[in-house]
């Protein structure tokens, strides 16, 4: 069996990162490197570095929204040399959080780095923050 395109991963990873949003984070740690070097930076603050704290990542991002649906990826760019690949988007997707009775509209800026691994494309580095759309000056200053 031929190992994925980089566009098909991009499909794959593009059916999976919306079962966070369902409770399920099981089908994104499946296109995590396993490396130590792998990290996370999410809307949830800080940033994990290594398998194990990737992984905690990721259950608690799980357990943060619930009934996600998703709207739609908008690809800004993406880039693919030998075994490094990257993809610039936002995402855009539907959940209640935590109690919240109604679901809310997420825009995320994302940045998804992947790298070449035994032939396959896992994923490396991801941060997703809420800054999606430009703010004004004055709203980013210290």
């Amino acid at each position: 069996m031929l190992a994925p395109s980089f566009e098909e991963e991009v499909a794959r990873y593009h059916l999976a990162v919306p079962e966070i949003t369902r409770g399920n984070p099981q089908a994104v740690k499946d296109l995590y490197s396993r490396l130590d070097d792998v990290t996370l930076a999410n809307p949830l603050g800080g940033i994990a570095r290594g398998w194990a704290q990737v992984e905690a990542r990721l259950d608690q991002a799980s357990r943060y929204y619930a009934e996600g649906e998703m709207l739609g990826f908008e690809t800004i760019t993406s880039y693919t040399a030998r075994d490094t690949a990257y993809l610039v988007e936002t995402e855009h997707f539907r959940a209640r959080v935590g109690s919240g009775q109604v679901a809310e509209e997420f825009a995320l800026r994302v940045t998804s780095i992947f790298r070449r691994e035994e032939g396959l494309w896992k994923l490396a580095h991801r941060h997703a923050d809420t800054n999606a759309h430009p703010r004004a000056r004055r709203a980013t200053a210290p």
